[in-house]
């Protein structure tokens, strides 16, 4: 049956969610249910670019991504996709109206993976709109249901929400980007002199964005709202923890994390101030 089809997609989706991002699986539980199944969606498909770019060494990774484009389009254009993560996302993208232009100028960021970039400002910023704004786009799509008003009015707040998250990927993985994939986001970046002065500049750069994100989770709709929140304040977190260490220490093979027991311990703090209106 068809119905069985689409539920096996969906389920595909929520549990490769949840196999990469505990902190995004959690702040999803916390929508209201109707929002589940979209948004685990638009994460699997996500999540499938990104390991075609970073992890598939061993296979000709031009070839699969511009395959996965193709497969994309055409999952999209069919309303159908034998590929479980894809069937799952044409149906997110066609119940929503999520533009193809978010859709390709995500990809086209995935695409600059497979170069040898210099990043310098404008490519910067590029790359964070695809990979991460646009993304953010397409999850505000769902959250709003139609309401264009609404998705004009918190379009930018869920682009600096995206870029803030991003940034904060970026720096946390400085080192592994650099060492194992030879990329280096920030522009104008020397690594081997990476000094406290840059690291204050791109924090700086990061407080704004969420700042401004912050401004939007507080406009979002009823059953959307504190489950972005949780995510903002898990990777604010995050932040936090990343800004109080020294360069060299960034700079280590020892990737920054969120225990489990401070995000359950966050997770009731961020419900309290949820509920009390104090966000």
């Amino acid at each position: 049956m068809k119905a069985l089809y689409d539920h096996i997609s969906r389920r595909t989706s929520k549990m490769t969610t949840r196999a990469y991002s505990t902190s995004f699986s959690m702040g999803i539980r916390l929508f209201s249910a109707r929002f589940h199944d979209p948004i685990y969606a638009v994460y699997g498909f996500v999540r499938l670019a990104d390991e075609i770019v970073d992890t598939f060494h061993s296979y000709n990774k031009d070839e699969l991504l511009a395959e996965f484009r193709r497969d994309t389009k055409l999952a999209i254009d069919r309303g159908i996709s034998l590929n479980p993560i894809l069937q799952s996302f044409q149906e997110t993208v066609n119940k929503y109206n999520i533009e193809w232009e978010l859709i390709d100028r995500f990809l086209k960021s995935m695409e600059m993976d497979l170069e040898d970039i210099e990043y310098n400002h404008m490519l910067f910023e590029d790359y964070i709109l695809g990979s991460a704004e646009v993304v953010g786009l397409m999850c505000l799509r769902v959250f709003t249901e139609g309401d264009e008003d609404n998705y004009k009015r918190l379009k930018r707040p869920a682009m600096r929400l995206g870029s803030a998250f991003q940034k904060i990927n970026f720096l946390r993985d400085m080192h592994s980007d650099y060492k194992h994939l030879g990329r280096t986001y920030f522009p104008g970046i020397d690594m081997e002199n990476f000094d406290k002065r840059t690291k204050d500049e791109i924090e700086a750069d990061i407080e704004k964005d969420f700042k401004d994100g912050l401004s939007g989770i507080k406009m979002l709709p009823h059953g959307t709202r504190y489950g972005v929140y949780v995510a903002y304040v898990y990777y604010y977190n995050l932040f936090k923890k990343i800004r109080r260490l020294q360069t060299g220490k960034l700079l280590e093979d020892n990737r920054v994390r969120v225990p489990n027991s401070t995000k359950y311990a966050l997770l009731v703090s961020s419900y309290l101030r949820y509920k009390l209106n104090l966000l």
